[in-house]
């Protein structure tokens, strides 16, 4: 057997039954499907059930302990060659087996990733947010499967390895943010090769409010932290950019404050008119950014609906990384707190 399908689950039975029904339609039938329970209270089991006669799956199920260990405890389990790790919340296309392949026979690599793409029935603020997560102007384009401003990692929503590597190497280790990125420096840092591969793509699915993904970039900028801690030298120009972006804006807002006070209670009509002058300056930045991200949102999209939901999503992703990576820095670089200490919460709660 050539590939073993790794899902973890936590409360996500509707989320399984898309992936299953999408792996049911694969052009190409070579894997087995592990889906590894963690502690959810919502099971799948019964989903499960309704595709054990048509492909090779197992279920297991365990105590929560995180996506990272559930992975881990799947690959313990595993026959395949190649191990593919995806999140409960993707969808593949019928290809998507067939690309791995074909990228294989052209550039053999040791481990690997696919980008991901926002599907036509995803709800719009979906749409926005998935925008967001791969646009050029809110991460570089890192995560948009083309040109990158930084090292290309798999990430653990599409990801691939091999199964005597990802032995050799532990699997994911236990940290409660950013395990996936730890466990790609881990695999170039012991010399391995990964690749992106572009037409090895998934539909994710990603949160269904800003809530929700506002919590998951979060944790996002926690993360960055944590991993430059464990892999020094990590940190990028691109990595510190939502941090800057979340600084500015805050500066921004404090300085329409005072330009407000001054508008407003100015001693004399010079007071007033600087307080203006101040209110309108600080705002520009915002309105052009916000511009730019409604105009390539909703030419990409082709709604503007999506387009204008867009601009809270990508606030929402920068200044939730951003904040994420100030409290990080602030609790790890200037309290000197350990990585578990700093941050009680794990992954699920």
């Amino acid at each position: 057997m050539k590939y073993s399908i790794i899902v973890p689950v936590y409360n996500r039975p509707d989320e399984v039954d898309e992936l299953l029904q999408s792996l049911c339609q694969q052009s190409q039938q070579d894997f087995e499907v592990i889906i590894v329970e963690d502690g959810s209270k919502i099971p799948c089991n019964h989903i499960c059930e309704k595709y054990a006669d048509k492909i090779d799956l197992h279920y297991f199920t365990k105590e929560n302990g995180g996506p990272g260990q559930a992975r881990n405890y799947g690959a313990r389990h595993a026959k395949g060659e190649y191990l593919i790790v995806l999140d409960s919340d993707v969808v593949l296309p019928k290809g998507y087996i067939q690309a791995i392949n074909e990228e294989l026979a052209q550039h053999p690599a040791d481990a690997f990733g696919g980008p991901d793409a926002a599907h036509e029935s995803f709800t719009d603020t979906q749409k926005a947010i998935s925008y967001s997560m791969t646009s050029f102007f809110t991460t570089g384009g890192i995560r948009g499967g083309k040109k990158k401003l930084d090292k290309f990692y798999p990430r653990s929503f599409n990801m691939g390895i091999r199964k005597d590597i990802y032995q050799e190497l532990n699997g994911f280790s236990k940290m409660r943010f950013g395990e996936d990125i730890d466990f790609s420096y881990r695999i170039v840092e012991a010399g391995y090769k990964t690749r992106l591969f572009p037409t090895a793509w998934v539909w994710h699915k990603r949160r269904t409010d800003f809530r929700k993904f506002f919590r998951q970039v979060y944790n996002s900028g926690i993360a960055r932290i944590n991993l430059a801690k464990r892999h020094p030298g990590t940190m990028k120009l691109v990595h510190l950019l939502p941090m800057v972006f979340t600084v500015g804006v805050l500066a921004l807002i404090l300085l329409f404050a005072v330009g407000l006070m001054l508008a407003s209670f100015g001693i004399n009509h010079m007071s007033k008119a600087f307080g203006t002058a101040l209110c309108q300056l600080s705002l520009l930045p915002l309105i052009l950014f916000s511009l730019i991200i409604f105009i390539d949102s909703s030419i990409k999209n082709k709604s503007i609906h999506v387009g204008l939901l867009s601009i809270p999503a990508a606030f929402t992703q920068l200044m939730g990384y951003g904040l994420g990576f100030l409290e990080a820095w602030w609790k790890r670089c200037v309290r000197k707190k350990d990585e578990f200490t700093a941050f009680e919460k794990n992954f699920y709660k």
